[in-house]
């Protein structure tokens, strides 16, 4: 491990600079994600899944690792992962999540660890300083990024088909028929028994709009033999065409390794609340629930894949997860102190929390539109299980 720090101490030395320190309010370490949808061309609203997928953001629990390739068309239904794990290799997608670590130019292959140290949390000119002195804190700062940050990296592949349930909105979609042509008869515009007309199709169709969503979940490799590579070969302070060839010419070096996959129909969506002037309101209500329920489900499936959320207040104990995440009555949350340990930060258990039933916060997207209960809210109350002394900030995980 040392001569990973070495080397990589040794080629962002003379990049090392002061700048300003990052925004307060990222203050504590996320996992990064980037979220990919398999888009297909032949299925029933593809193009408008494909746009409201765009428009969906990425949890605010993670780090926005999105690449520029957002959309992937693919013909056949997924019936497993071989598809897309094909897609993964024929285009570099692990070098390339790597590589948006380190900013690296596609063009000079330059490369700096601006990103590492925003989200490492590293205060700027001191994180820049012992670098550049390649100090035994610097390199201690760098293995503490090697270990915590970049291996928790991951992608999620989001296979989105509609199923079609026209026959649930016909009754809906002919009331706007009869409407638009009363209305007409009683104006004497006919336009707007055609705006009836209009409005009634599309609403016998979105009214009953229904999605499956399978999501794939995949974590960046990165261990030390990795590391090493990339540090010694790859990484260059400034243009190296060398070194960007070689990068390029070694892309199948890089993996993603697969953790699971959760399913969701999006069955216990409701559309009250959705604008009838926007319809795609109704697709991306159906798509990004469906895929936040799916994110929920694999954070109680696979430890590697928690978030940690830190505590806003603890007069009563709060903070900012709710039903988005799956939280519910039953849930239980280990509550964490960050401590630092030979200047890398590590997770020291004090105590555990659960949420207070009828307290907690329903963040779920376009809950408040709904009326729904706890959307109200801005945070999730808990009662303490465990534990004393805890103070804002501290981080809690979900257990099981």
């Amino acid at each position: 491990m040392k001569q990973i720090l070495i080397a990589l101490a040794i080629v962002i030395a003379p990049l090392a600079k002061a700048v300003a320190q990052q925004d307060s309010a990222m203050n504590y370490r996320r996992s990064s994600l980037y979220s990919l949808l398999v888009k297909h061309n032949d299925q029933k609203f593809a193009q408008e899944i494909s746009n409201v997928f765009l428009s969906i953001p990425i949890p605010d629990k993670y780090n926005n690792h999105d690449l520029s390739v957002k959309v992937v068309n693919m013909s056949e239904k997924l019936k497993d992962t071989d598809l897309i794990e094909d897609f993964i290799e024929t285009n570099g997608i692990a070098s390339r999540m790597v590589a948006r670590w380190f900013n690296r130019d596609p063009f000079t292959g330059e490369c700096n660890v601006d990103t590492v140290r925003a989200r490492g949390l590293y205060d700027a000119s001191e994180f820049d300083k012992e670098l550049a002195a390649r100090s035994q804190r610097g390199l201690a700062m760098l293995e503490d990024a090697g270990e915590d940050l970049i291996p928790n990296t991951f992608l999620i592949v989001n296979d989105i088909r509609y199923v079609d349930r026209e026959k649930t909105g016909r009754a809906i979609g002919a009331a706007f028929r009869i409407i638009g042509a009363v209305a007409g008869a009683a104006t004497g515009i006919s336009n707007l028994g055609d705006l009836g007309d209009s409005m009634g199709s599309m609403m016998e169709t979105l009214k009953g709009f229904k999605v499956n969503v399978n999501t794939y979940l995949y974590q960046l490799d990165w261990d030390e033999e990795t590391a090493m590579t990339f540090y010694r070969e790859y990484y260059a302070s400034k243009p190296d065409p060398a070194k960007k060839k070689a990068f390029e010419d070694n892309r199948d070096k890089f993996h993603l390794t697969y953790i699971g996959s959760q399913k969701s129909s999006g069955k216990d969506v409701s559309f009250i609340g959705v604008n009838l002037d926007d319809p795609t309101q109704m697709i991306r209500k159906a798509c990004q629930r469906a895929i936040d329920e799916n994110i929920a489900s694999l954070q109680k499936n696979f430890d590697v894949f928690k978030v940690k959320t830190p505590l806003i207040n603890t007069e009563p104990i709060c903070a900012q997860i709710g039903m988005k995440e799956g939280i519910t009555k039953d849930s239980r949350f280990e509550v964490l102190e960050m401590v630092m340990e030979d200047d890398k930060i590590e997770y020291k258990k004090v105590g555990e929390v659960k949420p207070i039933e009828g307290m907690i916060w329903d963040n779920r997207y376009m809950a408040k539109e709904e009326g729904a209960p706890g959307s109200e809210l801005k945070y999730t109350t808990f009662k303490r299980i465990s534990g004393r002394d805890f103070y804002p900030g501290m981080l809690i995980r979900e257990i099981k």
